[in-house]
Parts: C-alpha cells; structure tokens; sequence
C-alpha cells in the first residue's frame, strides 16, 4: 500500500473519530442543558405564583430515624414540683395547677415562657417553643433532640393552660425517654423539594411566603410503650400556617389522620 492511500485512511480515521466526539459533545451540553432547565422549572413556577421563601437551611447529607418510650412518673417525681397542685392523670401524663398563677408580659415573649418552664416543671430545658394558641389559650412546647423538636408529639409535649388577663394557671406534661439513634442512614430531602412537593400537592398559595423552614422529627410508629420517630421538615407558611413533610420519603405528613394515632 502506497504512503498516500495510507495518509488517506489516517485522515478519514481522524474525522470519523472528531465527528463522534463532536456528536458526544453536543449530545453532553444538551443533557446538561435538559438537568438545568428541569431544575429551574420548579423556581419558575414559584415565582410565577408569586411565592417567597427565605433562605433555605443547610441540609445534613443523612440521618437517622431515633427510637423512643414514655416515661412513666412516679410519686417522687410530683414532690419534685414546688408551689403546684399535681397528680398524674394517668401513668404517662402530669397535670398540674399553680398555687399561685404566673403573670406573662402582655406581649408574649418566647424567652420569657421558655424560662419559666426550666424553673418550675421537670425536664424543662428538654423542650422548646412551638405555638400560642389564643382561642384555646394555650401554649405549647414540644420535647427537642439535639436541637430538633418533635413535631405534634403527644408522649413529648408541656401545654400551658393561660388565663384570660394572661396567667399561666395550670399544665400539662408528658416526656420521652430513652431516646437512640437507630443504626440505618438515610439520605435527606433538600428542603427545596420539600417545598415543590407542598406546591405540586396544593398546599401552597399564591402569593404567599414561606417564613421559616427546619428540619425536626416526627412520630413514624406510635405504640403504647414504644415509638419511631423520623426526621421531618417544618414549613411555616405567612408566619402561622404549619406544614410537614416526611425528610426520608417526602410525603406530606397529616396529623389529624389516622395513621398518626397512637395503636395499642
């Protein structure tokens, strides 16, 4: 074979091999171009809806679900509670009247009711601030976990009773023990698909704006002597509206449904 039927060969070989990888080229950019406009979709409607958030937490790259069991009061644990009259309204639950009621500032003041709690009930530092209820009056703390609340918890819950010239008058106290970390990871939702899987279920309105989102816990299983909590995002929704998603399966989470009762 002659050098110029061999150049020619090695020229048709080249561009053989360059159209292939300009075709691969084009077909990459393409994809990529696909990813990020399919990522975009989701901001666009947001933001043709009108709907704000603020800026959105970091999210661990997994967690765990974590296992729990009510703690069951004792005698001793009432003669532990000063200046109240208190008995257990069952072995799980404290109820408890104040002597004398506590005088709140008219303005409500989260540190201020937060302090009270770690002074005058058991376990007190173990909960955090969820909600003030002004019809019902009531307030309502929920146990934490290193720094994440368990969410609707009732075996993890302190509801204060407030009076109508705003006294906190009586409560009611229940408490999680044993808590632990279960050995299976689990990859985390990013709160932004959180946040789509609200909007695709129409939980979230025009218009509106997301004012607080975090990560939390709420009860997976529920038994009488034992339950499984998993990792949960909160969306506040306008500062008043709460909304819950699943961080591990990203379902919305309904607390008035059945599956969230607690079976014998």
């Amino acid at each position: 074979m002659d050098w110029s039927k061999i150049k020619t060969i090695f020229i048709l070989t080249f561009l053989i091999l360059d159209v292939y990888l300009f075709y691969q080229f084009i077909k990459i950019r393409n994809d990529n171009k696909y990813e990020f406009a399919t990522e975009a979709t989701f901001e666009d409607k947001l933001k043709a809806d009108e709907i704000k958030y603020v800026e959105l937490p970091k999210t661990p790259a997994k967690e765990q679900y974590i296992s729990a069991k009510p703690k069951i009061f004792s005698k001793e644990d009432l003669d532990k509670l000063k200046g109240q009259m208190a008995y257990l309204k069952d072995a799980t639950t404290i109820e408890a009247a104040f002597t004398k009621p506590v005088q709140l500032s008219s303005k409500l003041s989260v540190n201020e009711v937060t302090s009270f709690l770690r002074e005058n009930i058991l376990y007190g530092d173990h909960y955090q601030f969820f909600s003030k209820n002004d019809k019902k009056g009531t307030i309502t703390f929920y146990q934490q976990y290193e720094n994440k609340e368990f969410y609707k918890d009732i075996s993890g819950t302190v509801t204060l009773n407030i009076s109508k010239d705003n006294r906190i008058t009586s409560y009611e106290q229940t408490y999680l023990i044993g808590l632990d970390r279960m050995a299976t990871n689990e990859e985390v939702l990013p709160p932004l698909n959180a946040i789509e899987t609200l909007h695709q279920k129409g939980l979230l309105k025009a218009k509106s704006k997301i004012t607080n989102i975090e990560l939390g816990y709420s009860t997976l299983v529920q038994l009488a002597a034992s339950q499984v909590l998993t990792p949960t995002w909160r969306v506040v929704v306008n500062d008043k509206e709460d909304l819950f998603v699943n961080a591990f399966e990203g379902q919305v989470i309904n607390f008035n449904s059945d599956e969230n009762k607690a079976v014998e």
